[in-house]
């Protein structure tokens, strides 16, 4: 079969599902209006309390009274020194590569301001990406250094205030909690839609009797199956456009990406997540049954995504299993592209687990849907 005769039997195939989805204007309408409602609800009413802070220290001073204030950060049982770092260079790399959520700057004269009764500044970066996060670590770094404030002054008889803090908040200015959460959002709703469309598309044709019809149809089962999965990974785009342009037109999120990072970026996602569908649907006997699956399987998705609890507060055996949840690196990567404007070079970290869950999911989707056409 030449490729134009190919390319016309998978257009045929497409153009059929396109129009299950869309025939009804109830379902053009739960395409759209769900993930432009959900944005606005979870732009304007979701936030998130901090449990947990790894943070690095570029100590300067190497004095008695910068021992005081580190050992009380890390007697604080909410923040955890993951790097002692050497000198100012060293600040971006543990930002921009979120090894830390923080770091703690103090300078070379802290003990000799503090001493001769000024103010000492203590820089405070902090990686504002989960604005939340970064919001809550800030508040309890003012709890510590009131209490160090307050030490200082009773064992030295001082008055007024011995300790001034700095803080600068990277990738997000004003720790604005929609910064964080509306690009999130771009990969975590339309993978709620991706998932069910994929998910009901083979038991959709068994319930409604033309399984059969797909049988004597001149198509392999790798040719029905991908012209399945290419209409829900269209309307996951879709969505997902509708949803960053929410962020950047209504709530004014700047995006400092480029728009093809990202675009490729979700691209990937979203086929690694029709190839989940995909296995949910060759399983499912009944459309009942595919959305049964697929709402047992939601909820945990989203649970060990980082969405709703930053992955390293959850316990070490739910980190492992957030590693094969492809919307944990669907949400990074937006974040990354979106708020910090990495591009997909720098992105491998969240790029090849989705290329290792596509190249498990979609071929273990052919499988199974070989297997029920049997």
């Amino acid at each position: 079969m030449n490729i134009a005769a190919l390319a016309a039997r998978m257009l045929n195939i497409f153009r059929k599902e396109l129009l299950i989805i869309l025939k009804d204007p109830a379902n053009r309408a739960l395409l759209l209006v769900p993930v432009i409602v959900e944005s606005l609800i979870f732009g304007y009413a979701a936030t998130y309390d901090l449990k947990h802070a790894s943070y690095a220290l570029l100590d300067q001073s190497h004095s008695a009274a910068s021992t005081q204030l580190v050992a009380r950060l890390d007697a604080s049982g909410v923040f955890e020194r993951r790097a002692t770092l050497r000198n100012e260079a060293d600040i971006a790399d543990v930002i921009d590569t979120q090894r830390v959520l923080a770091v703690i700057h103090i300078g070379p004269r802290f003990e000799q301001l503090l001493h001769a009764g000024q103010p000492a500044p203590v820089q405070v970066i902090i990686d504002a990406r989960n604005s939340a996060t970064a919001n809550s670590a800030r508040a309890y770094l003012a709890g510590i250094i009131d209490q160090f404030n307050t030490q200082w002054r009773r064992m030295h008889e001082a008055h007024g205030p011995a300790l001034a803090i700095e803080t600068r908040a990277w990738y997000n200015p004003n720790l604005d909690t929609r910064w964080f959460m509306l690009p999130a959002l771009i990969a975590a709703l339309s993978m709620i839609q991706t998932l069910m469309l994929s998910a009901l598309s083979v038991a959709r044709e068994r319930e409604q009797g033309t399984f059969d019809q797909l049988l004597v149809a001149p198509y392999t089962p790798t040719q029905i199956m991908v012209g399945k999965a290419v209409p829900p990974i269209l309307v996951g785009l879709i969505q997902s456009t509708f949803i960053l342009l929410i962020s950047m037109f209504w709530f004014r999120i700047p995006m400092a990406g480029s728009l093809l990072s990202l675009y490729a970026g979700l691209l990937l996602f979203t086929i690694a997540v029709v190839g989940i569908g995909l296995s949910i649907s060759a399983l499912s006997s009944t459309m009942q049954q595919a959305m049964l699956y697929t709402f047992v399987l939601i909820m945990p998705l989203m649970l060990l995504s980082g969405l709703a609890t930053p992955v390293q507060n959850m316990p070490r055996a739910m980190q492992w299993l957030t590693s094969i949840n492809p919307l944990r690196y669907g949400i990074d990567l937006v974040h990354r592209i979106y708020l910090e404007g990495a591009s997909l070079g720098s992105l491998a970290g969240d790029i090849l687990p989705l290329i290792a869950i596509a190249a498990v999911t979609l071929p273990l989707a052919a499988w199974l849907f070989r297997h029920r056409l049997a």
